[in-house]
């Protein structure tokens, strides 16, 4: 039978409120009548109702982490971390996928973002414009993930995509590779990701005096294995095929060296390959893969850290935080021995 907080307080020889403001960890009890009435509470095993707790407190203790899709590695290791750093902050984590679905992402931040029962937001939209945020209705604190040109917005934690991805270049014409490739490149402009990686892209090319071939920058409609395995059939189709690719995310770039196998091509020896996201599947994999690994455990804590900032009432004006990255040079474009010792 559920235990009520009157039957505490009898247990306790307190006051019913007494309970309360012990449940609900106020400071003016004293240390003798708190373990009394925790004692009473762990005798009887009394349970808060969490609906009346947020109602007194205007407190959930719920937030929500909207992410484009989970099968997407990279999400899935981010979301798993957000989990924790919000149970350290006393968080319950609600996920909600949007499959970059415009409709959804306008949802979210218009009738989902005003749920009495969220305390807040983290959000990484792919298909919403900085108008189509700055014009959202939400009630309740945002903080937004990845990539966006959305600056003075919201709060927003990420890398910078653009160096990055001209890190990831750079590290391919260092090697002497003569025909770099990209695959990941998105026309739409809301797709902010790709953009900004092209971006990068095109400017390591640049700064060597190299052309950008457009031949060479081939799209890709998302971003999954099957979409990096076609667009690199594309690619070796050419007459002139590349001899180095890099792509937009791990799994792309899975999904070409498939590909490459397939039509006989060794990697790296004929074609170097570097991915985006250090996912564990490209650490395990064989050749391992080159990657730019963003720090995923510094975006969900700092992000944390600016939205419980942004419920306890901080109104300090909106701003963007880059997190590091680094580039993890492995045998999809160094060979085993250069591997081990770079």
């Amino acid at each position: 039978m559920h235990v009520t907080m009157r039957e505490v307080a009898l247990r306790a020889g307190v006051s019913p409120r007494t309970v309360s403001n012990v449940v609900n960890d106020f400071a003016l009890v004293a240390p003798e009548t708190r373990a009394r009435v925790r004692q009473a509470i762990e005798e009887l095993g009394y349970r808060p109702n969490p609906i009346a707790k947020s109602l007194r407190s205007g407190r959930s203790g719920f937030i929500m982490l909207a992410l484009p899709e989970l099968s997407i590695s990279y999400f899935a290791e981010l979301s798993s971390l957000v989990i924790a750093e919000a149970r350290r902050c006393s968080y319950t984590v609600i996920i909600e996928q949007t499959d970059g679905d415009p409709e959804r992402e306008r949802q979210l931040i218009e009738r989902d973002a005003r749920n009495p029962f969220v305390d807040g937001l983290l959000f990484s939209p792919l298909a919403l414009n900085a108008d189509q945020l700055r014009a959202s209705s939400a009630e309740v604190p945002i903080v937004l993930l990845g990539e966006h040109g959305a600056v003075g917005i919201h709060d927003h934690v990420g890398i910078d995509n653009v160096g990055a991805a001209r890190a990831a270049v750079e590290h391919l014409i260092e090697l002497g590779r003569l025909r770099i490739a990209a695959i990941g490149h998105q026309d739409a402009a809301s797709n902010e990701t790709s953009q900004f990686r092209s971006q990068g892209y095109r400017e390591a090319l640049e700064a060597a005096g190299r052309r950008v071939e457009p031949d060479l920058l081939a799209s890709a409609p998302s971003y999954h294995r099957d979409d990096g395995a076609s667009a690199m059939a594309r690619l070796l189709d050419l007459a002139d095929p590349p001899d180095a690719v890099f792509c937009y995310n791990d799994l792309l770039a899975i999904g070409a060296m498939r590909t490459l196998a397939e039509r006989g091509r060794s990697v790296p020896e004929d074609v170097a390959v570097i991915g985006f996201d250090d996912s564990e599947e490209g650490r395990y994999r064989s050749p391992s893969l080159s990657t730019i690994a963003p720090d995923k455990r510094a975006i969900a804590a700092a992000a944390m850290a600016r939205l419980v900032g942004r419920m306890n009432g901080d109104d300090s004006p909106p701003a963007s935080q880059a997190v590091p990255f680094r580039l993890e040079a492995r045998e999809s474009t160094l060979s085993v021995a250069r591997t081990a010792s770079f």
